[in-house]
């Protein structure tokens, strides 16, 4: 049933004491041999990248270490960046991601592009999460007939296939959180703004962030603090606190855990799946005992609002209009194309995916047919969604909620177990999720593995108020060994 190669991540390559190219040689063949569709392209010049880790004395504890990126965000190499979509393989982005550049610098090495759910499934209204035309169908490695969920499907399905050690996905609402509970992994989405967005194919500019995938919190966190900076080009990180940088590349303060009032959410996030609903239980039960302090059964009031709402999609879909304009513009001609094969506005996205339907998931394209449609008429009510949105998630929603009851973080059931794939209606109608509060606050949260029910993982996340990203790492690290300690994760 299971589709996954040994454990790695850094601790065991530390152990293993194997040079920068043997680690490279490793993870080539591990991609070679993969079968869950994780891995769209691999980086041609990935063992030169290697051997020059070898020699150049970079001290930093990511240095040649293989990390693989979601197709969106952009590479001034010989990698593709498409979003999953054969409609940009005609361009190529002219640079490195803002983020990328930073995470060269540690001399880590972007070893592939990982698969994702076209348009990080903001084409269709129907939809099998972690299909695209480029990738095909990516799967749960712990299930092929499951579903990896989206849209970092790849970047998350990679690490807990034991592919890489550590990847990066992008969110705008569940994309990391979602794949990483039902694959098994941490997956960490910032608060937004921590990581520039330069570079990376958007959906919205309030939701959309970069964040990262591993097997632990430590790992994760690691390549948060090398992610994260100031970009004059993104004008979200102008607003990150010096000390929320010092604070998260610096070791985790283990300590934290027994410290903190962590607040229970139980309406609105469990009674979705027993079987969850019992293990969540488990472990607060869990933490109690263990002297955390607890306060349970608190309730962030507006989530169904949020949930039900028109105006989130509103917001995306005025914003992805102008954002993905904006982006494509940035693009160069390929040789052996000319300007009139690359697409430069969603509605020429729209007329190639007119002219080649896919071959595989009869995406229909009615989200980008929705955002075609917005024009300056709607920016009065963009506006007005936009606002409602941030009231409710933040002073109505989650910061309501922390003060209320004096809490440093929230905790929730990441949401049920993956659900069988379905390439002819579509990902189900999934209820209670852990995302939409905090993606449109634009607020971090965490996931960890919170053990399987039966064979499929499940996940605990945690949520936080505006640059908490610290504090949510070094209580999610707290948890984590506490889990590890009872043996919940397994």
């Amino acid at each position: 049933m299971s589709h996954m190669q040994p454990r790695i991540d850094l601790t065991t390559i530390a152990d293993s004491a194997e040079s920068p190219t043997t680690l490279m040689r490793d993870v080539l063949g591990r991609i070679a041999a993969d079968r869950n569709r994780a891995i769209i392209e691999v980086n041609p010049d990935a063992m030169l990248l290697a051997e020059y880790a070898q020699t150049s004395g970079n001290p930093h504890p990511l240095a040649g270490i293989p990390i693989a990126l979601k197709d969106n965000i952009d590479t001034g190499d010989r990698m593709q960046t498409t979003a999953g979509s054969p409609a940009l393989l005609t361009s190529r982005a002219r640079r490195d991601a803002f983020a990328i550049t930073q995470l060269r610098q540690s001399g880590a090495i972007p070893v592939a592009k990982a698969n994702m759910s076209e348009w990080a499934n903001f084409r269709a209204a129907h939809s099998s999460s972690g299909y695209s035309g480029r990738g095909g169908q990516c799967l749960n490695p712990y299930d092929h007939n499951r579903c990896p969920s989206g849209s970092s499907s790849g970047s998350a399905a990679a690490v807990a296939a034991g592919l890489v050690p550590l990847a990066v996905g992008s969110e705008t609402d569940g994309s990391i959180i979602s794949p990483s509970a039902r694959c098994g992994v941490v997956g960490i989405k910032p608060t937004v703004g921590l990581i520039s967005r330069s570079g990376v194919i958007p959906i919205s500019t309030t939701q959309d962030t970069l964040g990262t995938h591993a097997r632990s919190v430590a790992d994760a966190a690691l390549l948060l603090g090398v992610l994260a900076g100031y970009d004059a080009s993104d004008a979200a990180t102008h607003h990150i606190p010096a000390a929320t940088l010092v604070t998260l590349r610096s070791p985790i303060n283990a300590q934290t855990i027994g410290q903190v009032r962590i607040g229970v959410a139980r309406t609105d996030f469990s009674g979705y799946h027993a079987g969850v609903d019992d293990r969540f239980d488990a472990v607060v039960t869990m933490l109690a005992r263990h002297g955390i302090t607890i306060v349970d059964n608190v309730a962030i009031t507006t989530v169904n609002e949020l949930r039900s709402s028109e105006n989130e999609y509103m917001v995306m879909c005025y914003e992805f209009k102008h954002a993905i304009a904006a982006y494509l513009a940035t693009r160069n001609v390929l040789p052996g194309f000319s300007e009139a094969d690359v697409p430069r506005t969603l509605s020429d996205l729209i007329a190639f995916n007119n002219a080649h339907p896919n071959p595989g998931f009869a995406f229909d394209q009615a989200v980008f047919l929705r955002a075609e449609q917005t024009t300056s008429a709607d920016k009065a009510a963009y506006r007005k969604a936009a606002a409602w949105c941030k009231r409710k998630s933040q002073h109505e929603g989650i910061d309501a909620t922390l003060q209320r009851h004096n809490l440093d973080c929230i905790i929730v059931p990441s949401g049920t177990p993956a659900w069988p794939i379905d390439q002819i209606n579509g990902d189900p109608n999934m209820r209670g999720d852990s995302t939409t509060a905090a993606a449109c606050a634009a607020y971090p949260l965490i996931t960890i593995p919170m053990g399987k029910i039966n064979h499929l993982p499940i996940g605990l996340t945690l949520m936080g108020t505006a640059w908490s990203d610290a504090t949510l790492v070094a209580i999610a690290h707290g948890i984590e060994q506490l889990l590890i300690q009872e043996g919940i994760t397994q």
